[in-house]
């Protein structure tokens, strides 16, 4: 269908540089969370040059802690700036491929969240009706919007916390189950909720298997249609791709290793899943540069009507450290520069992902290293993200929003946000 009409992590404290032109700036976000942040006008200073230095740094750091591999692909008013190290296959010992596809995970969200952002420019779905509106008794809350999902305050439990509780094992129960999303919405409500709705940010897959449904039932198609006609075909992302329930990376692709739970145990190569445990929630598929073409032009407004992307880019904070924020299905980090960028941060078994952009889509970033359940390579991976979009810079005064960040090293390190449950 045609377009709609629209950096180890902070490499350092010291790795910071002026502000990215076109970059909305700091807004009054610190507010209770209950509160939501517009985004403000642009400002326009002059433009960092990425500190690639620092990208291979932040990669680097992945690999040390435990990834085989890690790549990143930068993209902004000076060109296309890639880096890889390691490898993308242990067996093959083939190294990180820039080209190569992999398993996003909850990146996809935003995918989704787009989808149904058109929905509700055509009229089909309104965000501030109830959930049961469209799918009548899937659930036991009335008071459940089409917006609690997508700001993860719906209060539905997040099913994947006892799917995995041993990692390993879990993900072998369910690498090649077909589930429906009825089943995935049953594990949810078989627990208890984790608040009343629209009360707190509590991050749920559960949120986007229902989004899933929402987009389904709207369409009267699969998600995988949706996906295809209004978002993969448009941007000509030929690499993207929604496969479930095939277990299958097509062509040239990253090998992704899980880590069991044990220390010092062995990898699990967990490239070939369903990945039907989370749907539209985190199976697709795609590639640096798909991720980084998807970023910019959702940021541009070539997906979405001004009026949705004010919508989607409106924030309330997700931690107490006054940098991290959540929209409709789309992260907001502030960076120690000052810069502000949007996307989402994917994990799925064997693959940490990163992809970010500038709100003004000239500058964007995507990462990846092929391991997961050890968090200390999603933290390092992030790295890549002050690297990139605030380059380098003396060293500076320690501030307050350091008091929030623990050390390795050299290094001045914020914890990865977990998309899925992590046992290491």
């Amino acid at each position: 269908m045609p377009l709609p009409s629209h950096r180890r992590l902070a490499v350092s404290a010291t790795l910071i540089a002026a502000l990215a032109a076109g970059v909305v700036p700091a807004t009054s976000a610190f507010a209770a969370p209950s509160v939501p942040v517009s985004p403000t006008a642009a400002e326009t200073p002059a433009v960092p040059k990425p500190d690639m230095a620092g990208v291979v740094a932040a990669l680097d750091s992945a690999m040390a802690n435990g990834a085989p591999g890690a790549m990143a692909r930068f993209t902004g008013p000076d060109g296309v700036r890639s880096r890889t190290v390691g490898v993308q296959d242990r067996a093959s010992g083939a190294p990180m491929d820039v080209q190569a596809r992999f398993r996003i995970g909850s990146v996809s969200k935003t995918f989704s969240t787009v989808v149904l952002l058109q929905l509700v420019e055509e009229g089909k779905l309104e965000l501030d009706t109830s959930v049961n509106t469209y799918l009548p008794g899937l659930l036991p809350d009335d008071r459940i919007t089409v917006r609690h999902l997508l700001t993860h305050r719906s209060g539905l439990a997040d099913y994947t916390n006892a799917m995995f509780e041993k990692t390993v094992p879990g993900f072998e129960a369910v690498r090649n189950r077909v589930f429906s999303y009825q089943e995935l919405v049953d594990l949810s409500l078989s627990e208890p909720r984790t608040t009343e709705p629209g009360v707190s940010y509590k991050y749920s897959n559960a949120n986007f298997v229902v989004v899933g449904m929402l987009i389904e039932e709207a369409t009267g198609r699969p998600v995988s249609d949706a996906y295809e006609r209004r978002i993969f075909k448009p941007l000509k992302l030929l690499k993207t791709s929604y496969v479930h329930p095939d277990v299958r990376i097509k062509g040239n692709h990253v090998r992704g290793y899980l880590h069991p739970d044990e220390a010092g145990g062995a990898l699990v190569d967990s490239t070939e899943q369903t990945v039907s445990w989370a749907q539209s929630a985190g199976a697709v598929i795609s590639s640096p540069a798909d991720l980084n073409t998807f970023t910019s032009a959702l940021m541009r407004g070539r997906l979405l009507s001004p009026a949705m992307m004010e919508a989607m880019t409106t924030v309330t904070p997700t931690d107490a450290t006054n940098t991290r924020f959540y929209g409709l299905g789309l992260r907001r980090y502030d960076l120690s520069c000052g810069t502000q960028v949007y996307g989402h941060t994917g994990t799925v078994q064997g693959f940490y992902t990163y992809a970010f952009s500038t709100r003004d889509g000239r500058r964007s970033l995507s990462a990846v290293a092929n391991t997961s359940n050890h968090g200390a390579a999603n933290t390092a991976l992030g790295g890549t993200l002050e690297a990139a979009f605030c380059g380098k810079k003396p060293a500076a005064p320690a501030t307050a929003r350091s008091a929030a960040l623990s050390t390795a090293g050299d290094l001045t390190v914020l914890p990865a946000e977990r998309d899925l449950p992590e046992r290491n």
